[in-house]
C-alpha cells in the first residue's frame, strides 16, 4: 500500500509539473483571480533566484563603502553620502535606492536616507559584516558554477582561505597562514557562543575542552558565565599561538590551558568531563568526523558529555541555507558537507555515545545544538 501511495504521489507530481510548465496554463493562471496570487508568488520566487547575486552585491557594496556606519547617527542626504563614498550622486542614488528595496535602508524625505531594519541589525553584528566581506571569495569561485563543480578541490579561493581543509599535514601550517581564517571565525563567534551557552548549562561540569577552539573566543564567553569551570583549548599549533595572544589581552592566559595538535592525527588531551565541537564538523568529510567523534569518546571519562554546535541542514525554515548555501560553499572550500541533526545523531551513536538529543536554540538558523554522553560505569 505504501508503494502504491508513493507511485500515486509521483504520478501527481509529474502531472502537476507538466501543467505548471505549460505556457498556456501560466497565461490562464495569471488571469484567474483565484490562482493569480499563487502565480505571482511563484514568479517572484523565480525572479529572486535570478536576482539573488545582484542583491548580495548591493549588500557588499554598502558594507565596503561603510554606508551603514555613515548613517549610524541619523539620516543623511544623498549628496553627503555620495561625497563620503566617493561616488557620483547618480550612482549613489542608484545604490541607496537598491538598498531601500532590500530593507537595508529607508527613505526619509526627498534625497535623504536612514538605516532600515536590516541595516540596523547589521550594525549590531560586526561578525556578520566580516562574513559579508569574506563572501567576495565565494562569489569569485562561483563565477562559473559548472566549472567549480567539475574541478578538483584545492584550487579555489576558499580553499586557499581555509588551508586546513585540503592540507596533507594541517599542523604544519604556520601561524601567519592560519591567522586570517582564525580572525574571521572569532569575529563571527559571539552570536553562536551566546546561543550555545543559553541552551546548555556548562556550570554542571568540572572541566571543558574546546576542540578546534580557534583564538579562544568561545572559551572566553564560557569563562564569563562559569567562573569556576576548568577550561582547555585544542587546535593547530599556529592557531594556539594566536589564541595565546588573544587570551593574554583578555587576562585569561592562566585560566585557559592550551594544547597544539591536529585532531586528524593526534590524540586529544585528557582530563575534561565535557568536550565542545563548535562549528567544526560541517567543514570536514565523514571519515574525519567519525575519527574525531571516536577520539572525543576515548578522551572523555565514563559519563562525560559532548556538545556540538553548528548550522544544521534541514532546519525548519532554512532548507536553502543547508543544502544550497553550505552545499556549494563547502564544495568550493574542498571539504565537508551539510548534515541534518538526524545524520549527526546517528554518527554520535555509531561512535559509542548514548543519550543523544537535539537541544532547542534561540536562533536555529545560525546554531543547531546536539548533546550526548559516554556511557557511565555501571554500579555494582
Amino acid at each position: 500500500r505504501c508503494r502504491l501511495d508513493r507511485r500515486r504521489r509521483g504520478t501527481w507530481r509529474a502531472w502537476r509539473n507538466d501543467l505548471i510548465a505549460d505556457p498556456r496554463f501560466q497565461h490562464w493562471a495569471a488571469r484567474l483571480p483565484l490562482v493569480r496570487r499563487v502565480a505571482a508568488r511563484r514568479a517572484n520566487a523565480l525572479f529572486d533566484l535570478c536576482a539573488g547575486f545582484v542583491y548580495s552585491q548591493v549588500l557588499l557594496a554598502c558594507v565596503r563603502m561603510d554606508v551603514f556606519e555613515r548613517l549610524a547617527d541619523g539620516p543623511r542626504d544623498v549628496t553627503h553620502l555620495a561625497r563620503s563614498c566617493g561616488l557620483e550622486v547618480a550612482a549613489a542614488t542608484r545604490l541607496l535606492d537598491a538598498a531601500v528595496a532590500l530593507n537595508l535602508l529607508e527613505r526619509r524625505g526627498a534625497g535623504r536616507y536612514s538605516l532600515g531594519e536590516l541595516g540596523a541589525a547589521l550594525r549590531g553584528n560586526p561578525g556578520v559584516t566580516a562574513m559579508i566581506e569574506h563572501h567576495g571569495l565565494l562569489y569569485a569561485d562561483l563565477a562559473d558554477p559548472v566549472a567549480l563543480l567539475r574541478q578538483r578541490s584545492g584550487a579555489t579561493q576558499l580553499a586557499q582561505h581555509w588551508p586546513y581543509a585540503t592540507a596533507v599535514e594541517p599542523k604544519s601550517l604556520s601561524t601567519e597562514r592560519v591567522r586570517k581564517y582564525t580572525q574571521l571565525m572569532a569575529a563571527s563567534q559571539s552570536l553562536v557562543s551566546q546561543d550555545v551557552l543559553d541552551a546548555h548549562d556548562f556550570s554542571q561540569h568540572r572541566c571543558l575542552l574546546d576542540v578546534g577552539g580557534g583564538d579562544g573566543t568561545f572559551l572566553a564567553a564560557v569563562a564569563a558565565r562559569c567562573p569556576s569551570l576548568g577550561l582547555q583549548l585544542f587546535d593547530l599549533p599556529g592557531v594556539v599561538t594566536i589564541a595565546g595572544e588573544t587570551l593574554a589581552s583578555r587576562g585569561l592566559s592562566t585560566r585557559i590551558e592550551r594544547f597544539g595538535g591536529s585532531f586528524t592525527s593526534d590524540p586529544l588531551p585528557q582530563g575534561a568531563d565535557i568536550i565542545s565541537l563548535i562549528r567544526i564538523l560541517h567543514d570536514h568529510d565523514d571519515e574525519v568526523v567519525y575519527g574525531l567523534l571516536t577520539a572525543v569518546h576515548q578522551a572523555l571519562p565514563a559519563g562525560g558529555a559532548v556538545v556540538i554546535g553548528e548550522p544544521l541542514a534541514g532546519a525548519p525554515g532554512s532548507a536553502a541555507m543547508g543544502d544550497a548555501y553550505f552545499g556549494l560553499y563547502l564544495h568550493a572550500m574542498g571539504s565537508g558537507r551539510p548534515r541534518t541533526a538526524a545524520q549527526l545523531m546517528e554518527m554520535l551513536r555509531s561512535s559509542g555515545f548514548e543519550a543523544v538529543r537535539q537541544v532547542p536554540t534561540a536562533r536555529p538558523l545560525l546554531t543547531g545544538l546536539l548533546t550526548a554522553r559516554k556511557k557511565a560505569v555501571a554500579s555494582l
